[in-house]
């Protein structure tokens, strides 16, 4: 419906970059700036009658835009969101949000976005053998790539300001007020980026005197946390707030190899807001940032051996390497926490960061505001090859050469990530009265993002030897608005669009297969390939009908065009076929959706009931499979035809009696693949179709003679059919004492998902149920508090076997002969039942 894309010929050269010269090309900013100007002079007279009721300054507009809640006393607290980028009650929004305000992010102890994922059933993460590799669905879309060439579907969105690269989300969520979970396609306001949905997450405001708070957590599986932040406004022109917090979880893995734990996590940051008022009219935020974060996770842990002649098993059929010695104190099992791994395997992180917040009062009672942002990104990340602590490189066959005996060493990968981002948004939102409102802007973001890596040793075919250098970049830049207007009593539209421009690029340098040169010899770039300047103009937009029944209850209906640009398989598959596709297309999205947002019972009911429907179109997305005889899982960036989801959401929040909350969100997500006929085909012992599965065509003459399989119809990754969480908080009043008490609980279930998109049934994931359960004390003055958690509350394991063997334990002749399968899990953080106390106090 508001859909439109014209592309210019993208300029792609091999060796050599060139500069895209279109006659299609054209400059943006004389164009916007017109829009601009021209909106604005409407939009200041359709304003200017609405300008003579009370207007708020500039200061106070400003803490508006930071408040979490109005607080009703005689029923539940009013929620207010920023989603349109302006300040509104939930249950006024046409649109399905959840919103996770801070009294349930400290009842769950939230830490990240992990937490958050538990909490909304519209959200789900894709779970990859790298920290940098995760990335968020909603609804059941969420784009799983391993290369820096292809941008999230999810975006996140802290205090205005996008994150310019998905794995730097899913950090310590420190001094934040609220999670605004936004459905569906946000392209209109949020961009690109927000093809799926949005998190929009907003931090603590500077508000009142000076205040002082403290927390530290401490759990039974030797985590610890602790926070401190101190702001308020110093005078009528001054104000700033300032947090820090340090965290640490060793993990529930024990590496035999080290005697530490692993599969953990820990992390630095560090917060800042200063405010000046420089006039009623004028005020100024500056935010600096910083984070470490510290992630050695996707442990490999042995649940299963199973085959012929175990005992026998050799690794990599080398009798220097018996299983029994590999294996030495890991009994492989459902209850087998333990591994052995001589290589750190996770990522480790830091972000520095600033944004820059003008906003001035104009005339009319609109607030003309510009976010300005930078933001550095580097991870250095490694990874052990082989999964275990033997000198398998000792032990590997070489090509054309004797190998050193001095080489006493395990297999393993490693590389770094460095992140480049910068924003510019111009926008006027309208003032809050009369029956036409408004927010416009202008939009410019600049990525640019660089990738080394490294894996293997030259002449060792094994280890599928590769080393590359890539680096990419986008910038956009776009102009938007969306208006609302009440043209009938009770009946509103409200219609939004965005223009956008998007030239990207990008280069590799790699090796080529290191696999064919001699053993030790040094790498040598073969493989060059570059393709800049390619431009892109795409137009997306939004179109709602609301209708307000009643005070309390209203209805909606909407539709709404999403667009993410080009993409780019920058990773170690890359080849002169497949870099001669780049770059690879743009994906769509149309999604229609109809809801009801309802107060009911005098405020101590809130519910919210949404069905959705969303198809994609040229879907980016990651697929692999096995390097024959080797442990190497490749991956290669393809477009699928089509995907869709579909379903039913439903958000409730009851004040059962004065002191018993309960918090309830229920999903029904069918996510499904409508179009992807060359997908990888996974191997099936003892196939008669050449050991795969039955519906793989073996060299597929449609697909440059690669073995694949039709997996139309097939499910969505990481998309649980049903999903949902249910929560309460209790209150106990203690007129005798000093303090009361509350008790609350928290039930999360999510149904068997599938977790890659080639369908084998050993990627299958089972369905889960976790209770969790706490009490705690507060003071009656609210100074001090103090929690204790139950999490895992009946230490229920949920162990997903996983199509990722530890290693090829298999022995052929002239060693004695055995085949061996392995499966392996990774342990989440609820995997077993911890206890945790946390104190929080307020001077």
């Amino acid at each position: 419906m508001f859909r439109s894309t014209t592309k210019n010929k993208h300029a792609n050269k091999h060796k050599n970059s060139g500069r895209n010269n279109s006659r299609q090309q054209y400059q943006l900013a004389p164009v916007t700036a017109a829009v601009a100007v021209a909106i604005l002079s409407c939009m200041n007279t359709a304003q200017a009658q609405q300008a003579a009721t009370t207007t708020p300054t500039a200061s106070t507009a400003n803490k508006a835009t930071a408040a979490t809640a109005e607080v009703d006393e005689k029923g539940l607290a009013k929620v207010v969101i920023s989603a349109n980028k302006r300040v509104e009650k939930l249950e006024n929004v046409p649109m399905s949000i959840s919103v996770i305000g801070e009294e349930q992010l400290q009842r769950n102890n939230v830490r990240d976005l992990d937490d958050i994922i538990d909490l909304s059933p519209a959200l789900t993460k894709t779970q990859s053998d790298n920290p940098a590799n995760t990335g968020l669905n909603m609804r059941g879309i969420g784009t799983q790539s391993i290369g820096i060439g292809v941008e999230s579907d999810v975006a996140v969105i802290v205090d205005d300001i996008p994150i310019g690269m998905q794995v730097q989300a899913f950090c310590d969520l420190a001094d934040v007020s609220r999670v605004e979970i936004l459905k569906g396609p946000q392209s209109t306001l949020f961009g690109k980026s927000a093809i799926a949905g949005a998190i929009n997450i907003v931090t603590k405001p500077i508000s009142g005197p000076i205040v002082s708070r403290a927390s530290i957590l401490l759990s039974s599986d030797r985590e610890w946390r602790l926070g401190a932040s101190i702001g308020g406004e110093v005078s009528e022109k001054f104000g700033f707030r300032i947090a820090a917090s340090n965290n640490d979880f060793p993990g529930n893995v024990n590496n035999l190899t080290t005697g530490k734990m692993t599969n953990g996590s820990a992390g630095k940051t560090f917060l800042a807001k200063l405010n000046w008022r420089l006039t009623d009219d004028l005020d100024i935020d500056f935010s600096p940032r910083y984070n470490y974060t510290k992630t050695d996770c996707c442990a490999l842990v042995v649940t299963s051996l199973t085959g012929t002649n175990i005992q026998n098993g050799l690794l990599n059929n080398s009798p220097a390497m018996p299983i029994t010695q590999v294996l030495a104190g890991i009994t492989p099992g459902p209850d087998n926490r333990t591994i052995r791994n001589d290589t750190f395997t996770g990522q480790e992180s830091t972000t520095r960061g600033f944004g820059l917040r003008v906003n001035y009062q104009l005339s009319n009672g609109a607030t003309l505001t510009s976010i300005t942002s930078g933001d550095r990104y580097h991870a250095y990340d490694s990874r052990d090859q082989d999964f275990t602590d033997a000198p398998v490189m000792l032990y590997y066959p070489v090509t054309g050469s004797t190998k050193s005996s001095g080489l006493n060493q395990g297999a393993e990968q490693h590389g770094r990530f460095d992140v480049i981002s910068r924003t510019q948004e111009i926008r006027v939102v309208s003032a809050d009265t009369g029956n036409f409102r408004y927010v416009a802007g202008l939009w410019y973001g600049k990525n640019e993002l660089a990738r080394y890596f490294k894996r293997g040793e030259n002449g060792l075919v094994a280890t599928s030897p590769t080393e590359f250098y890539g680096d990419t970049y986008n910038i956009n830049k776009a102009v938007f608005g969306q208006a609302s207007w009440e043209f009938i009593p009770t009946y509103t539209l409200t219609t939004g669009i965005r223009f956008n421009r998007q030239e990207s690029g990008y280069h590799f340098s790699g090796t080529g297969n290191p696999s064919k040169l001699l053993f030790g010899s040094p790498y040598v770039a073969v493989n060059n390939f570059s393709s800049v300047g390619n431009v892109e103009n795409a137009t997306t937009g939004k179109l709602s009908l609301q209708k307000q029944f009643t005070p309390t209850l209203m209805g909606y209906v909407s539709v709404s065009t999403g667009y993410k640009g080009q993409a780019y398989d920058i990773t170690s598959s890359l080849s002169a076929l497949t870099a001669s596709q780049q770059p690879v297309k743009s994906e769509t999205a149309k999604s229609f959706e109809i809801g009801m947002k309802g107060n009911f019972l005098d405020n101590r009911l809130t519910v919210a009931a949404t069905l959705f429907s969303s198809k994609f179109k040229d879907y980016q997305q990651n697929s692999g499979s096995y390097i024959p005889d080797t442990l190497i899982y490749q991956t290669r960036l393809n477009s699928l035809e089509g995907v869709q989801t579909k379903g039913a959401e439903l958000d409730i929040n009851a004040l059962a009696s004065g002191d018993l909350l309960i918090n309830a969100n229920v999903a029904y997500t069918d996510a499904t693949i409508t179009s992807f006929k060359n997908s990888t085909c996974y191997q099936v012992t003892g196939s008669p179709n050449g050991g795969f599965n039955d519906t793989c065509m073996l060299k597929n003459p449609l697909y440059g003679d690669q073995n694949t399989t039709d997996v139309s119809g097939g499910r969505m990754p990481f998309s649980p059919k049903r999903k949902a969480s249910v929560g309460f908080k209790y209150d106990l009043k203690l007129p005798e004492m000093s303090f009361d008490a509350y008790v609350t609980g928290n039930v999360v279930y999510a149904s068997d998902m599938i977790s890659n998109l080639d369908q084998n049934p050993l990627n299958f994931v089972p369905a889960t149920t976790y209770v969790h359960g706490g009490f705690g004390f507060r003071e009656k003055s609210g100074r001090a508090t103090l929690s204790f958690r139950v999490n895992n509350l009946f230490d229920r394991q949920y162990r997903a076997n996983r199509s990722f063997p530890l290693a090829s334990f298999n022995a052929t002749a002239p060693n004695p002969v055995a085949n061996v399968t392995t499966t392996t899990w990774t342990p989440t953080r609820n995997a077993f039942r911890y206890i945790s106390v946390r104190l929080d106090v307020k001077f």
